[in-house]
């Protein structure tokens, strides 16, 4: 076997009228820092998605403009490779040379995104015949069925996204059940140098066999749904426990906020209602006292005009009593035709009494009236002072409600329901991981009970421990060299598929010291590799390996205090020629490790160096 790996020179994004956007890499170390938000994460996605990956590319505002990436790459064998892609995706084009600045100006030869034994123009097919893996077979099941190898077998285990350095799984296990015994063979494959070609999968099925193995289709079909959906999800299950846990305490705090909220707006509708109440009230009582006050007023005039006439008969009563005179004041008839007894006795003395006690009468009602009116007056006063008092204090609640109780009462209802609809994401997304985990059971149950019907003859090529040994090892020495804290054996549990150090599973270990596992994972599989004359791809790219510097997961994972990452740094500086490491990192690299032209930085500000990934338009 020969080591034949390659490297990446440069990847490049190119658009009508738009500043190519480039990034360029060399043997040994690469390091991008900077601000989040400026690209850093999207080369990664880039290269893998160049690498064969399914596109089309993550959209983002900076990418607007730019149609076509590149990635130009070295081989161990001397040639220069630039392939073009579309960022939506599709088929590739390949030149020879390397390609960066500009876009080719001849055609290219086109090769499938998609591996095929059949036809050898795709991009896997190339990339494993320069590396020398052409033709590899390798187990895809415990019946010992087998498929061929392809480049994405052996991208997964190079190319790590910040999301899959933290996950708590095997480094051999991208989340999918049914590709799990195709990964560890190839992790075989890379650690032994041999695939599974001579494994012959077990020919005659009996009838309760063929059952099975089509209740595995099944499983297989129904997983793979759940993973496609579980791909669109951020985070993994422990995260979306973490995130349904804050998700239920912001709610509790939000439905007090809201109960409080609504009382206070009950309460202020409820004076409201009972203002405009007594204002209609206030308002009727005012109209009913100025109709009565008008009529009252009348009435008194009434009064003084019958006072009057009451007054003029006592005077004149008074004038006849005082004179002498022919005619009768009562009846006005002569002396000689006045007869007392059938008309009118003239006297006068009782007309005058009745007209003095009539305006008695006059007098009591109309001082009766007169204190009313007062009464009636004062209270139409009281109430037309208390209106415009009760208008100001409407005015003022209805501003209250309409410009500030109103509107954050909309917004704690609006954030609620936006708090709630996460949740229910939330809770759906982890029912996802749960049927995911069930259906995985299943199968597995499913597969070890076939695999004992079936007697598999397939053991041998498992991992044993002779395989493993050699690598853990080399993980050992090289977490001891970074000063990982605690590291005093490393093992590779084979049951588990993952490394155990010094009695700690590795998925055991808090967000960030996963990351620097599952890093020493990748670095000591190249360096294995390397040392042993292996195949393997040449480089490995890790988003945020060391997450414990900026978001350590509680004490036990934070690494601030100690030396890691100068040593991490300092390791990296001594890779040979015929490696290559791109680390993406939001931390700036240690002050005490100089990087030089290993680092570029994504600064985020317009005036301080390089932006981002893309130029500023």
């Amino acid at each position: 076997m020969n080591y034949l790996g390659f490297q990446i020179s440069s990847l490049s994004f190119h658009g009508p009228d738009r500043e190519p956007a480039i990034v360029s890499f060399q043997s040994g170390l690469n390091v991008i820092y900077g601000a989040s938000d400026t690209g850093k994460s999207f080369v990664v996605e880039a290269i893998d998605f160049m690498l064969g990956g399914k596109g089309p590319l993550t959209d983002i505002p900076q990418s607007s403009g730019y149609g076509q990436a590149m990635l130009a790459m070295t081989f161990e064998d001397g040639s220069e490779h630039t392939v073009r892609r579309s960022m939506d995706g599709g088929a590739f084009e390949i030149f020879e040379g390397l390609y960066s600045d500009a876009l080719p100006e001849e055609e290219g030869r086109i090769l499938s995104e998609t591996h095929s034994e059949r036809d050898e123009d795709n991009l896997s097919a190339f990339l494993l015949s320069k590396i020398g893996l052409s033709g590899r077979k390798v187990k895809k099941n415990a019946r010992g069925d087998t498929q061929n190898l392809s480049f994405r077998n052996l991208a997964r285990l190079v190319v790590v996204n910040e999301e899959e350095i933290i996950q708590k799984r095997s480094p051999l296990s991208d989340g999918n059940y049914t590709a799990d015994t195709a990964n560890t063979s190839v992790f075989r494959m890379l650690l032994t140098g041999v695939d599974d070609s001579a494994l012959v999968a077990q020919s005659q099925r009996t009838p309760a066999e063929q059952k099975a193995e089509a209740q595995l289709e099944l499983l297989d079909q129904l997983i793979a749904d759940t993973q496609k959906r579980i791909a669109k999800i951020s985070g993994s299950k422990d995260e979306l426990s973490k995130q349904e846990e804050r998700l239920d305490s912001a709610l509790a705090v939000r439905s007090e906020q809201l109960s409080t909220s609504e009382a206070h707006f009950r309460e202020l509708s409820s004076n409201r209602r009972k203002l405009m109440a007594r204002r209609e009230t206030n308002r009727a009582r005012f109209a009913e006292i100025a109709t009565l006050l008008e009529r009252f007023r009348l009435l008194k005039q009434h009064y003084n005009s019958d006072q009057e006439r009451l007054v003029g008969i006592q005077e004149a009563g008074n004038i006849f009593s005082t004179l002498e005179v022919e005619t009768c004041p009562i009846c006005g008839a002569l002396p000689e035709h006045h007869d007392p007894d059938a008309i009118c006795d003239g006297n006068v003395d009782i007309v005058v009494k009745a007209a003095a006690s009539e305006i008695q009468k006059i007098e009591d009602k109309e001082r009766e009236l007169t204190g009313t009116i007062k009464i009636m007056d004062k209270e139409a006063k009281a109430l037309e002072r208390t209106l415009p008092k009760i208008d100001e204090r409407l005015g003022e609640l209805s501003q209250e409600i309409e410009a500030v109780v109103s509107p954050d009462l909309r917004k704690l209802r609006a954030s609620y329901k936006e708090l709630a609809d996460k949740r229910a994401n939330v809770r759906e997304a982890i029912g996802l991981f749960d049927s995911l985990g069930d259906l995985g059971e299943r199968r597995a149950a499913l597969e070890a009970l076939t695999a004992k019907k079936t007697n598999d003859s397939s053991d041998s090529y498992r991992l044993t421990a002779s395989m493993v040994e050699p690598f853990s090892a080399m993980v050992q020495t090289l977490l001891e060299r970074w000063e990982f804290p605690g590291t005093r054996r490393v093992h590779f549990d084979l049951e588990a598929k993952d490394l155990v150090i010094s009695g700690k599973p590795r998925t055991s270990f808090g967000k960030g010291l996963r990351a620097v596992t599952q890093t020493a994972f990748s670095l000591s599989l190249l360096d294995y590799c390397v040392a042993n004359d292996l195949p393997h791809p040449g480089f490995v790219i890790l988003d945020s390996p060391l997450l414990s510097y900026k978001e350590p997961e509680g004490s036990e994972d934070d690494l601030r205090d100690t030396n890691l990452n100068s040593k991490f740094y300092q390791h990296l500086l001594t890779l040979s020629g015929n490696k290559q490491v791109i680390i993406i990192e939001n931390t700036d690299p240690p002050s005490d490790v100089e990087l030089g032209s290993r680092v570029e930085h994504f600064s985020g500000w317009e005036d301080e160096g390089r932006f981002g990934l893309f130029p500023l338009q």
